[in-house]
């Protein structure tokens, strides 16, 4: 679909799901309003449930049920049923027709294929997706050298000793974390590196625009690809290409129960922190702007800022050299507090400062890690030179959507007027 024609579905569809919507809301008032009061006050329910244990939380998530029930009940009981269902389909269309309208495209300049190419291969991540597409026999044929890491390995020194034999390029096939500490080494060398998304979810390959279904085609990266300087995240000195948290899901991540059960590990940490009896470690922070901060949920450190809120794009970076920190402090509301002390932060910087009076807990691309206060994390300006395949994407699904719904709405107007 072309970018003029997602445009057009785009507006169709949004038009249509608003009137079918407004249509509804007039012929069953006020069932509209009973339906909006009853999901607010089953967030509200479900929100104290979760700071809550045992018999609480069952009671509390029991009620928030209870209303939703209602609330959908509600629907069901007016005489809109197949109007709602046009409201949901047109809905859908309008979304598919953006993604299309607002789909990246980069032509990246071309550069020349190195003649030592080394790919590193955690044959246990992502369910052992490198195994299942051949990853290893498809990359030698690719001329390029593959190393694969076996129980014990040390991922630092294999890669330390390919880069002494003379490698001139890396590549890395694994998780968020082991692509760190692979273009970490690229950076301090000026190599090339390659993304190969065979991890679990492979957000920094989404982030870059490497297609994160063609596992092989990303291989393509060290043959014939393009080229472009991206920026990375330091906490402390050690690098991360996505983001370190710190809170709440920082605890809970840090815990060894959390392989097995994590939503429980994650309510039960919930509970401890913010909840009536819960003791949450602060932590108190400052960015460039000198303003003193505490926080004791969450506080999010990226590297370059996300794109968040209900829009498509959402959870992903638009820009990955724009030199920046993203940083994202959510204080909800807490038992025993004003509900006025609940906020919703985010805001950019080069370099950011966070002390608590005891060590903190670090979510670091997902693996956990304990350090001593003060944390100072800094950003790294196109500190990597990144290789991607030239029939990938080349940049984020979020790089060209525009700021805000009526910024997307006027280039989505401009889109289908002039293509």
């Amino acid at each position: 679909m072309s970018r003029r024609l997602g445009a057009i579905v785009a507006l169709c569809g949004a038009a249509l799901a608003l009137a079918l919507a407004v249509e509804v809301f007039v012929t069953d008032f006020p069932a509209g309003v009973i339906v909006v009061a009853c999901v607010l006050a089953a967030l509200a329910a479900a929100w104290l449930g979760l700071l809550r244990r045992g018999l609480a939380r069952l009671v509390g998530m029991c009620v928030a049920a209870l209303l939703a029930g209602t609330a959908i009940g509600v629907i069901l009981s007016g005489h809109n049923g197949a109007t709602l269902t046009l409201v949901l389909v047109a809905f859908l269309v309008a979304v598919l027709g953006a993604r299309a309208a607002f789909r990246p495209e980069r032509a990246l300049p071309r550069a020349p294929a190195p003649r030592r190419a080394a790919l590193f291969v955690n044959p246990r991540s992502g369910e052992g997706k490198a195994a299942e597409v051949g990853l290893a026999a498809a990359a030698r044929e690719r001329g390029i050298e593959v190393v694969e890491l076996g129980p014990g390995d040390d991922l630092e020194v294999l890669v330390r000793d390919a880069v002494g034999r003379g490698a001139d390029a890396l590549a890395m096939a694994g998780g968020d974390g082991s692509q760190a500490l692979v273009a970490a080494i690229a950076a301090e060398h000026d190599l090339p590196y390659a993304c190969i998304p065979s991890g679990t979810r492979n957000h920094f390959a989404l982030d870059l625009g490497v297609d994160r279904e063609d596992v092989v085609g990303a291989l393509d990266a060290l043959v014939d690809g393009g080229e472009r300087y991206v920026d990375l995240g330091e906490v402390n000195g050690r690098v991360f290409v996505n983001n370190v948290s710190l809170g709440v899901y920082a605890e809970a991540v840090g815990q060894e129960r959390y392989r097995n059960a994590k939503l429980l590990t994650l309510l039960d940490t919930l509970a401890e922190t913010l909840g009536p009896e819960g003791e949450a470690a602060e932590l108190r922070w400052c960015a460039d702007n000198g303003e003193a901060r505490t926080s004791t949920a969450l506080i999010l450190v990226s590297n370059n800022a996300y794109r968040l809120g209900p829009t498509v794009g959402s959870g992903t970076r638009p820009r990955l050299d724009a030199g920046v920190l993203g940083v994202v402090d959510f204080h909800p509301p807490i038992v025993g507090e004003k509900h006025e002390s609940a906020r919703w932060l985010q805001l950019e910087a080069a370099q950011l400062e966070v002390d608590s009076d005891a060590p903190i807990a670090l979510g670091i691309d997902g693996e956990a890690v304990t350090m001593e206060p003060p944390l100072r994390f800094r950003i790294r300006p196109r500190a990597l030179r990144v290789r991607i395949a030239q029939r990938h994407p080349g940049a984020s699904p979020s790089a060209d959507l525009p700021e805000g719904a009526l910024g997307a709405l006027r280039e989505l107007v401009r889109l289908a007027a002039s293509g």
